[in-house]
């Protein structure tokens, strides 16, 4: 197996191009364990860990941009002001996985178990990516993601982060898994609210070919917000069958099947329950004024 060292973007999009069957790795927390399993066997690959252009992020127009190389372990670090993604961040296998792993990585692997896959599916990000030949092109994530461990990258291309609108509100990301650490998600729920526009956001992850956002959970819950004044004055209380109706709704957007993590009625409880307690969170972080 050869193995490519760029020493910056340009290299390792030049390097991309000229070897389309190399497969990228940056922490490879998922790729080597594939390599150990005999999963896969690239006759090359593009070791991108010298590129720093893709181990940063930045704040631009009114939008966060979350570079593909940057670790969880960072993330953690650095951007505590996204609380959903700091959550999923930290729920990512162990400390010596997160010193390692990059949102990248959970893009470019595609699986709907990957932590950090709802939050930037419920912050509706666009995926950038970009070929030596074509140039940057961006998606949203649902037109990346096209099912389970398929994306729409090209051969030529890689992927450069994700870019997504900041929002004024609270929000969270919760899991279920057959234990409390490094474990991989039997379900996974990130809700964030928008309150400048009057949103509410939910994905889900693991309970589906790919990521899944339950659309009719989040137009209920808004128009349920509106109707009870509660956007204008958060100190309103939803009433629990409200609350209860959105929990049903979430887990009826879920689509999942049994295996040997979770049978698939399970699944759609645990996206019950945490459906419910992500809702009662952001309602009462409302009350306080932290998250303004």
């Amino acid at each position: 197996m050869e193995i490519l060292l760029p020493q910056s973007l340009d290299e390792a999009l030049a390097m991309k191009g000229e070897h389309p069957e190399a497969t990228p790795i940056a922490g490879g927390t998922d790729l080597m364990v594939d390599l150990n399993f005999g999963r896969q066997r690239p006759t090359a690959m593009i070791d991108l860990n010298q590129v720093t252009e893709l181990a940063s992020w930045r704040q631009e127009d009114g939008h966060v941009f979350l570079g593909a190389g940057l670790t969880y372990a960072t993330i953690v670090k650095e951007m505590p002001a996204f609380k959903p993604l700091v959550q999923a961040s930290r729920s990512v296998g162990s400390p010596q996985i997160r010193n390692r792993g990059t949102v990248g990585g959970n893009l470019g692997t595609a699986s709907p178990a990957g932590d950090a896959l709802p939050v930037l599916a419920a912050y509706d990000a666009d995926i950038v990516v970009r070929s030596r030949a074509r140039g940057e092109r961006s998606m949203p994530w649902h037109a990346f993601l096209t099912g389970p461990k398929k994306t729409a990258l090209g051969n030529d291309e890689l992927i450069l982060g994700a870019r997504w609108p900041r929002r004024r509100g609270p929000g969270s990301f919760s899991k279920i898994g057959t234990r409390n650490a490094m474990v991989i998600a039997v379900a996974g729920l990130c809700l964030v609210i928008d309150e400048d526009g009057h949103r509410v956001s939910v994905a889900l992850g693991s309970v589906g070919p790919t990521i899944l956002r339950a659309a009719e959970a989040e137009q209920q819950i808004a128009a349920a917000m509106e109707s009870s004044s509660c956007w204008q004055d958060p100190s309103v209380t939803m009433p629990d069958p409200v609350i209860d109706q959105f929990a049903e709704m979430v887990a009826a957007a879920a689509k999942p099947l049994d295996d040997v993590r979770g049978t698939a009625a399970y699944r759609r409880h645990g996206c019950r329950v945490l459906a419910r307690r992500a809702l009662t969170w952001a309602l009462n972080e409302r009350r306080l004024p932290a998250w303004l």
